[in-house]
């Protein structure tokens, strides 16, 4: 969870920690207090403990970056509707319809130079700090990608994109702009969500925070029970897997194996999805304990049957965010309108389809720009685009192979077949992702398909390093994974599993929760100084 260029120390809570759980204690037991007695001031509770919570996660000097992006996008859409104020009054005064259009140009421009210079202020600070030390370090100006001492906020991306879209949608006139500048920190800095989103909208979160929750209303069982599924992804899954992958990747020669590369790839799908999935878990639970819902963000990934399927399940608010704010527009602007009707001149789909598939390559490079300013991630976003791309492009010639091959597409074997594919499309997309080099990036792509050598397998294992106690990790991490699959398949079939759970007898659920509270602990205790905070808290 800590910041990506803390001191070791510096970060004294981590989710499913003593200190993290004393804190939340603490915060609902002051918030349902206070409800209890003065309802709508129990919003002051969460505002306090999400400022408490953002400075004792990190340094809280970089509270100051915060609250100059909350300060920015709450006075923005304030003016917005000043200015709206003042146009309807002129536009009322003036003579003729003329005069009424000329005012409505006028204080259009400026309301688009607001929002332009609210965005540029987000966006300037968020890219100063993320991206130019490295672009420096990138052109050989700076020795390091750390040696401007820059601090990171914790959760940067998040908190800016969020606050953004909130700019955006009440330039738009989506709702009126909320005047108390603490409850727009509060929705800004809700302290759940900080840590690795999600990325939640103005108009879902921003009342539930102030309307104050009653104790009862509040689904505690299966609240707890969620933190546990999500404690059971980070802890037994993502942080046994940390430490191998660390020693398949963290010196790749120009031998290395395929087997092991493949090996050291799926075990990064598990523990990725471990970390980002699990965390999302934790934290939303964190939030229902309250009484507050925050915007779903997973919905079992590896099920999907297309890449496009893949996006629309993984980091789903990020996906969402970038279709409303990046896709539709340019997807919608003149050149791209032109483009489709000069593309249409050679057939219809591709009149329909061009423009969409440049908008995707230019949202996928900011995905991969929004992961890091490094080659790597821009070669992993632009993959992902043009991916999606050429599917989209080749969609009519695969329906009609289908067709031709009498293939049943509602079946059960297709969509396992789609699935199959889909999970070997994206796990080509983890090289560019995991392995931070770009050269070993392809170096090792291409030792995967030339150079696989299963033989080699487990004598490079054990010259990377790996020893019992890794072995005893990756025992762990399966026997987990099993029980996550298992989950996500019911899930996936629509069985509520929570639900099920809770409506069993006390012996079978105390019996679960012990097998999973032992999972946890023990796995806890093993990793405690090896796997770190949340990957996507360094986003």
């Amino acid at each position: 969870m800590c910041e990506k260029y803390l001191k070791p120390g510096d970060c004294i809570l981590e989710l499913f920690s003593l200190h993290f759980l004393l804190f939340l204690a603490a915060s609902l037991a002051a918030y349902h207090v206070v409800g209890h007695f003065a309802r709508k001031y129990a919003w002051l509770v969460l505002l306090a403990a999400s400022l408490a919570f953002y400075c004792l996660v990190g340094r809280w000097q970089t509270l100051a970056y915060m609250l100059a992006c909350a300060a920015v996008t709450w006075a923005a859409p304030l003016a917005l509707a000043r200015m709206d104020a003042r146009c309807g009054e002129e536009r009322a005064a003036a003579p003729d319809r003329a005069a009424r259009r000329a005012v409505k140009a006028a204080w259009a421009g400026r309301r688009r130079a607001v929002l332009v210079a609210s965005l540029l202020a987000c966006f300037g600070i968020l890219a100063y700090l993320k991206y130019w030390n490295v672009l420096l370090y990138e052109v050989g100006l700076a020795a390091s990608p750390a040696s401007l001492g820059l601090l990171l906020p914790l959760g940067i991306s998040f908190y800016t994109f969020q606050s953004v879209s909130y700019v955006v949608d009440a330039y738009n006139g989506r709702f009126e702009p909320q005047g108390n500048f603490l409850k727009h920190l509060l929705f800004v800095s809700w302290f759940p969500q900080v840590i690795q989103g999600p990325i939640n909208r103005y108009a879902d979160l921003g009342p539930q925070l102030l309307e104050g929750h009653s104790a009862k209303g509040v689904p505690v069982r299966r609240s707890l029970l969620r933190f546990g599924y999500g404690a059971l992804k980070k802890y037994a899954i993502a942080n046994m897997l940390v430490g191998t992958i660390d020693k398949i990747f963290s010196n790749v020669t120009p031998d290395i194996p395929g087997s092991v590369v493949v090996f050291g790839i799926l075990l990064y799908s598990a523990q990725q999805y471990g970390d980002f999935s699990g965390g999302i878990d934790m934290v939303e639970a964190a939030s229902s304990l309250f009484g507050v819902d925050m915007a779903e963000n997973f919905r079992r990934p590896y099920f999907s049957v297309s890449l496009a399927d893949f996006w629309r399940r993984w980091h789903i608010t990020l996906g969402t965010w970038m279709r409303d704010y990046v896709f539709f527009p340019f997807a919608v602007s003149r050149p791209m309108r032109a483009l489709g009707a000069r593309a249409s001149r050679l057939g219809e789909h591709l009149g329909r389809t061009l423009p969409a598939c440049v908008a995707n390559l230019l949202v996928f490079l900011v995905v991969g720009l929004w992961h890091g300013a490094e080659p790597h991630y821009v070669a992993w976003g632009l993959y992902n685009g043009l991916v999606i791309a050429l599917a989209d492009l080749l969609a009519p010639a695969f329906r009609r192979a289908n067709e031709a091959l009498r293939v049943d597409a509602e079946g059960r074997a297709h969509r396992v077949l789609c699935v199959a594919r889909t999970f070997l499309v994206v796990n080509v997309g983890w090289y560019f992702d995991r392995i931070y080099d770009f050269g070993d990036s392809l170096l090792c792509l291409r030792n995967t398909f030339t150079n696989f050598d299963a033989g080699a397998f487990l004598v490079t294992l054990n010259e990377d390093g790996l020893t019992m106690l890794d072995l005893q990790f990756l025992v762990f991490a399966a026997f987990a994974c099993l029980i996550v699959f298992v989950v996500s398949l019911a899930q996936e079939r629509g069985v509520d599993v929570s639900e099920r759970i809770l409506g069993w007898n006390c012996v079978a659920r105390a019996a679960l929760y012990f097998l999973v509270l032992g999972l946890i602990v023990i796995t806890s205790f093993l990793t405690q100084n090896v796997a770190g905070g949340f990957m996507y808290a360094n986003f």
